[in-house]
């Protein structure tokens, strides 16, 4: 399922561009244009779900993909030694800014705790 006024479906359809780190059939990852660290890229299905509250039984093998693919693109990023954090918003008071389901990879700079 794709949403036809969802911007990230319109960015993983190519509909609108996005500076792209990783493609393939069931996701895409692509850099955060309001960045809260040096690195931050965002990984999202090309399959539409609003967020995790949404996801069904059978998108747990997406899900994992997700996972695998966040930590494809920290090691891209060259990331892995210093350390990064993968976050996932769920809801305005989390500060989720699109209904479509997306990770954070970020890095680049010291993170601090707790992260609110």
């Amino acid at each position: 399922m794709v949403s036809k006024n969802c911007i990230f479906c319109k960015i993983a359809r190519g509909e609108i561009p996005g500076d792209m780190v990783y493609e393939d059939d069931d996701c895409v990852a692509f850099r955060d244009i309001n960045p809260q660290a040096p690195t931050h890229v965002l990984v999202i299905p090309r399959k539409h779900i609003e967020g995790l509250a949404e996801t069904e039984p059978e998108d747990q093998e997406l899900l994992g993909k997700l996972v695998a693919v966040a930590a494809r693109v920290a090691e891209q990023e060259d990331l892995v030694e210093s350390g990064y954090r993968v976050v996932i918003n769920w809801g305005e008071d989390a500060g989720m800014a699109v209904p479509h389901l997306h990770l954070h990879v970020l890095g680049g700079r010291k993170m601090s705790w707790p992260p609110g």
